[in-house]
Order: structure tokens, then C-alpha cells, then sequence
């Protein structure tokens, strides 16, 4: 250090002398030893002759001049490239550039669309104005008679609130008319309890998708004739796919229901068969699993009220419907009461429809219709007629045939039914609502239904 100290003081004396503004300066470098500085102006240059790097600080300064000169040129729509820019940096600009030109361009067409619509209603307001002006100096006419002079007054249904002795010709002096309307009802195409035979069956409504694999098939359903403590607004509903299907769940209305949010959920004491259930006056009825035993479950005692054997019918496969599933029992319900779909090995798998107590679920009359049941793909009850389903998987299939329990009697029929998503487990009336019930592959979904002369 004093060798380097005896060298500078040595430099200062050659190339400072006279001078009186050498300056010493002492810190650590970056490796942390201690450095002296001596500075001392140079006695005959004004400046330092320029170098051929210009020092770092220069070559960072060109860097970033360069880097400045190239957004420049990308965001001005040049093609400026700096090779030192990287390639993620450059995709980077052109993305940005290239979204800020398509704003442009949206906005400047959304601009020329208003700019035409405020024309457009420009020449409307002064061709309403020309209107307007043009009605203001139309003159008013006497207005024809209401009545033609041939027509007697007491035979047209008029009455004059003015001179009673006023006919056409008279007195042209305004007189107030009043009609007296008599309303005749158009031809009913229902009888008083608004039953008919079914005439059309409207587009299906989806409300929900099944959310696992067991609502593939599944049930539900809105009590007609509600009881309390449920109202008829509550749904039930059954995912049926399972061996041990128990579970009932309840939703307080249709939008609770689309929404997925259950207000109660019951679990049966005895498994269910398959998708033929159905909700009546505050029970659920449903067939027990791999038997003929139909049971009553109460909804507000939590508990089976009922339970007795469907004579004879089929069960488990026996004869259930094209689908399969074990769909041998389909219960449901119309303005009449509650209904059985089956068969039996008497009736050689034709169908069955017997009508039931509800209360003690005994079969008060049997009625065997000729189409088979295997045939079909789905069936339920209007008015005491027994509707069948050709396909349950056709998107545009029909309902196929039609047995009136009034008459013991049946025919073909050819009526246009949609299955929307193609696998159609579930097909049932709900006679408060006019309405269709189905459960097409994992969707719930509704009919309108409109009936015809009784």
C-alpha cells in the first residue's frame, strides 16, 4: 500500500504541480480491500479524446435506445426487428398489437351501426311528424250507422242511451250507443270435469340433469291431491338405478328442484323396484323390490300404512316394458283414482290395467287390453284410458294405441311424442297439472297435454 501511495504521490507531483485541485479518494472495491483514488485535471485538455467502446455505460445506454426504437417501430405498425429482442417478447408485442388493431376495428364498426340506427330513427320521428301534421288537417266525416236502417233497434241488440226515438236519418248530433252483449260459450271440447280423450301432446320442458350414474332411470313426482304437512307444490323424486334404491328426496318446488336443493330426504323401509311409483293424497306408492307386493308409505307418518299382493302379476322381468328394468308394475294415477299396469301369465303378457283402493290398495276392477306389453315402451292413464308409448328411444316416435276402460274398448292410435335425449324410463300423468311426467336418460322433464271431447 505505501508503494502505491509513493507512486501516486509521485503523479501528483509531475502532473499536478501548480494546480490546487487534486482530490484523494479512499473505499473498499467490490471485493471489499481498500482503494485510493487520486484525481487530478489534466493542464492542457478541455475533454477526453473519444474511445472506441465509449465505456459500459454507453454501450447500456445504445441497449436501451435500441429496445426503445423497436416498440416503437412494432407498435407503429413497422418492421423494425432487434435480433437481441427475445422471441417470446416479440410474439408478445405482435399478440398485443394485433388485438389492439381488431378493438379498433370492432369499435369503429359499432360506431357505424349506431351512426346508422340514429338515422334510421331520425327519418322515422320526421316521418311520424309528416303523419301527425297530415292528421291534424284531415277533416272528420259523420261516421256510417252502427245499424243499418232495414234493422230494427230492438232486434239488433243496440240500446240508445240518448233518444230512444233516434234511427238513421235523424237528428246527426252525436248520441252515445251502448251494446248489450250476450256471451254464448264456444263449443266445449271438454265435459264438466275437464276430462277428454287425448288429442296432442306438447315439446318436452327440461328442469334437471341427474347428477351420478344412478338417475340414469329414476322417478318423479307432484302429488294431485296434496295433504298436509306437504303441499302440492312439493316434488319427489327417486333415482332408481341400484339394488337397494331407498332413498326419496324432496324439494319444496320445481325451481328448488332444478337447482338441486333438497328440503328432505326419507329412507323407505323397504327397497324399490324399478321406475313405476307414484304419489297420491299423501302417500307414495310403490312396488317392493323383487316381488308382487305393492306398499303404501305414508309421507307424514314416515311408515307403511299398506301393503297387499297384485295378484298374479309378473315381477322382476317377467313382463316388464320394451326397456326393461323391471318395469313389470307401472302405478299411476288420473282424475279418476289410482291405476296398476301389469300383466299376468293368463293374459300371456298382454296388458292389464286394474284400478286400486288407495287406501287399502285392493284391486276394484281388472280390464285386459290385447296389445302386449313387451311391446311398448311406457303407458299411462287419462280419464280412465290407457295411453301406450311405441319407443323409448326414437326421437320422434308416437303414442301408439289407446283402451278406454269406459267402453272395454281399444284402437289404434297415431299421436306425435318426442323423446328429447333418446332413453325413456318414465312416462306418467299428473292430472292437477294437465301435464306429462318423464325421465329421459338422467333428464326430468314435462308435457302439456291437451284433451278432447269426452
Amino acid at each position: 500500500m505505501w508503494l502505491l501511495l509513493n507512486v501516486c504521490v509521485f503523479c501528483l507531483l509531475q502532473y499536478g504541480e501548480g494546480q490546487d485541485r487534486a482530490t484523494l479518494w479512499r473505499g473498499n472495491d467490490r471485493s471489499g480491500h481498500c482503494q485510493y483514488t487520486f484525481t487530478v485535471p489534466s493542464p492542457s485538455e478541455t475533454s477526453c479524446p473519444p474511445t472506441a467502446s465509449g465505456g459500459p455505460e454507453m454501450e447500456g445506454l445504445k441497449t436501451r435506445l435500441s429496445l426503445l426504437e423497436v416498440l416503437v417501430a412494432r407498435l407503429t405498425g413497422g418492421e423494425t426487428r432487434d435480433p437481441g429482442l427475445g422471441a417470446g417478447s416479440q410474439a408478445g408485442l405482435q399478440e398485443a398489437l394485433t388485438q389492439a388493431m381488431g378493438d379498433r376495428s370492432l369499435l369503429q364498426g359499432e360506431k357505424e351501426h349506431l351512426e346508422r340506427d340514429v338515422e334510421g330513427l331520425q327519418r322515422r320521428v320526421e316521418e311520424m311528424r309528416r303523419e301527425t301534421e297530415r292528421l291534424k288537417s284531415r277533416p272528420c266525416y259523420p261516421q256510417s250507422p252502427l245499424v243499418p236502417p232495414s234493422v230494427p233497434l230492438q232486434d239488433s241488440g243496440l240500446r240508445l242511451a240518448g233518444d230512444p226515438a233516434w234511427r238513421y236519418g235523424g237528428n246527426a248530433g252525436f248520441q252515445e250507443l251502448k251494446a248489450e252483449v250476450t256471451e254464448i260459450p264456444a263449443p266445449s271440447t271438454e265435459d264438466s270435469t275437464g276430462c277428454g280423450e287425448l288429442i296432442s301432446i306438447g315439446e318436452p320442458v327440461s328442469h334437471r340433469k341427474a347428477d351420478s350414474i344412478a338417475g340414469k332411470y329414476g322417478v318423479w313426482m307432484q302429488d294431485p291431491e296434496a295433504v298436509a304437512p306437504y303441499g302440492g307444490k312439493m316434488v319427489w323424486r327417486i333415482d332408481t338405478v341400484g339394488s337397494e334404491v331407498r332413498q326419496l328426496f324432496g324439494y319444496e318446488d320445481m325451481d328448488q328442484l332444478s337447482k338441486g336443493y333438497p328440503s328432505k330426504v326419507l329412507l323407505l323401509p323397504e327397497p324399490v323396484e324399478s321406475t313405476g311409483a307414484t304419489l297420491y293424497r299423501g302417500s307414495l306408492y310403490y312396488q317392493r323390490r323383487r316381488s308382487r307386493t305393492l306398499l303404501r308409505y305414508d309421507l307424514a307418518s314416515e311408515s307403511i300404512a299398506a301393503r297387499r299382493d297384485l295378484p298374479h302379476a309378473g315381477f322382476h322381468g317377467q313382463f316388464p316394458y320394451s326397456w326393461g328394468g323391471y318395469t313389470d308394475v307401472d302405478l299411476g294415477v288420473d282424475e279418476q283414482g289410482l291405476w296398476a299396469v301389469y300383466s299376468t301369465n293368463k293374459a300371456k303378457g298382454a296388458i292389464v290395467v286394474s284400478q286400486l283402493d288407495p287406501h287399502s290398495l285392493a284391486v276394484k276392477r281388472s280390464w285386459e287390453t290385447s296389445i302386449r306389453k313387451n311391446s311398448v315402451a311406457n303407458a299411462f292413464v287419462i280419464c280412465g284410458r290407457l295411453y301406450t308409448v311405441a319407443s323409448y328411444t326414437a326421437p320422434n316416435t308416437t303414442i301408439n294405441f289407446m283402451f278406454d276402460t269406459a267402453t272395454g274398448q281399444g284402437k289404434q292410435v297415431a299421436l306425435p311424442f318426442r323423446n328429447k335425449y333418446r332413453y325413456n324410463s318414465m312416462v306418467d300423468y299428473n292430472p292437477a297439472q294437465r301435464k306429462l311426467h318423464a325421465w329421459d336418460n338422467f333428464h326430468i322433464v314435462s308435457y302439456d297435454v291437451r284433451l278432447g271431447h269426452q
